[in-house]
C-alpha cells in the first residue's frame, strides 16, 4: 500500500474519515522525523494494535528551549518516507509549523507538578510545549490508540496524565526501548555524536545497570553509593554533566519510593554537545 501524505488539518482528518467510513480502526505513531528502529518498532507495534497506522512528523518548535537544537534538530523527511513505506505505515501528517501554530495561536496545556521535575527541572516549558502538541496530533487525528517510545518515560507519564485528565478518548500504549549492541539507547540526537563520543556513550546504560542490579537484589547500600559517586565516575569515563540520575516510582515519578516494588532510574547527561537520556526498569 502506497503511504498517503498529509500536510494540513483538514487533509488529515478526511483521509482518517474515509478510513473510518470502511470500518477501520488507527493507530497514531507521532514522531519528529529522523527515524530509527526506534520508531519503526512502534509502526509495527501499531499495525499490531490496529487496522490503519498513521505516523506524525513534525519538529515541534514548543518543546525547545531559546539555545537547544531546533534549528539544527536532524530533518530527512525523504528518508523517513521510505523507511514508512517499507514498513508498512499507511498515513503520514507532516504539516508546517504554521498549520500547527496559526497567527494568533497562545493555547497551551500545563501539565502541573510532574512536568516540573527531572527533564521538566532542566528544560523548563519542555513539557507544556509536548503536551501542546500532543493534545493538538490526538485531537487533529483522533486515533483509536496512540504509541509513544518508553525511552522518553517521564514524557510517556505526561502524555498519560493529560489524556486522563482531559478525558481524551484515545488509549495510550508504550513500546520499550530500542537499543544498539552495546546497550546505547536509540535517539535521532545520537547523529551529533563524534566517533570518541560515540565509544563513551554506552557507559551510561552499563553504569545504570549496576545500580539497577543492585537494587533489585536488595544491595541498598552498594546502590547509594554509586548513585552518590555517579558524577565522579561520569566525569571519569569521558562525560561532561550529569543534569540527573534518580530512582524514582515507577508510576508517579515520586521520590517516595521505598515501600515499592517497581521503580525507575532515569537518568540524563551531557556528553560534548549531545544531552543523552535513558531510564531502565527496576522489578
Amino acid at each position: 500500500m502506497t503511504l498517503e501524505i498529509a500536510r494540513t488539518i483538514n487533509q488529515i482528518r478526511e483521509k482518517v474519515a474515509l478510513k473510518r467510513n470502511e470500518g477501520k480502526t488507527v493507530a497514531l505513531v507521532p514522531t519528529m522525523g529522523s527515524l530509527h528502529e526506534g520508531h519503526l518498532s512502534l509502526v509495527r507495534q501499531a499495525a499490531e494494535q490496529a487496522d490503519i497506522v498513521c505516523v506524525s512528523l513534525f519538529v515541534n518548535p514548543r518543546q525547545f528551549g531559546p539555545d537547544e537544537d531546533f534549528d539544527t534538530y536532524p530533518r530527512e523527511e525523504e528518508k523517513d518516507i521510505a523507511k514508512l513505506e517499507k514498513v508498512g505505515a499507511h498515513l503520514l501528517f507532516a504539516p508546517t509549523p504554521e498549520e500547527i501554530y496559526p497567527q494568533g495561536h497562545s493555547t497551551s496545556v500545563d501539565i502541573g507538578a510532574l512536568g516540573t521535575i527531572l527533564e521538566g527541572e532542566h528544560r523548563p516549558g519542555f513539557f507544556t510545549g509536548v503536551a501542546t502538541v500532543v493534545t493538538k496530533l490526538l485531537l487533529q487525528v483522533m486515533p483509536d490508540k496512540a504509541i509513544f517510545g518508553e525511552k522518553d518515560y517521564q514524557q510517556l507519564m505526561v502524555i498519560r496524565k493529560f489524556v486522563r485528565d482531559l478525558n481524551i478518548p484515545v488509549e495510550i500504549l508504550s513500546g520499550e526501548t530500542v537499543r544498539e549492541a552495546d546497550g546505547l539507547a536509540l535517539s535521532s540526537r545520537n547523529a551529533y555524536l563524534s566517533a570518541e563520543e560515540r565509544k563513551v556513550a554506552p557507559f551510561l546504560h552499563h553504569f545504570m545497570q549496576d545500580i539497577a542490579k543492585a537494587c533489585s537484589s536488595g544491595e541498598t547500600q552498594q546502590a547509594r553509593e554509586l548513585l552518590n559517586k555517579a558524577p565522579d565516575l561520569l566525569k571519569e569515563a569521558g562525560f561532561d554533566k550529569l543534569d540527573y540520575l534518580e530512582l524514582r516510582s515507577s508510576e508517579t515519578l515520586s521520590q517516595d519510593h521505598d515501600n515499592e516494588e517497581n521503580r525507575r532510574l532515569l537518568a540524563a547527561v551531557w556528553l560534548g554537545k549531545t544531552r543523552l537520556i535513558d531510564n531502565i526498569a527496576i522489578l
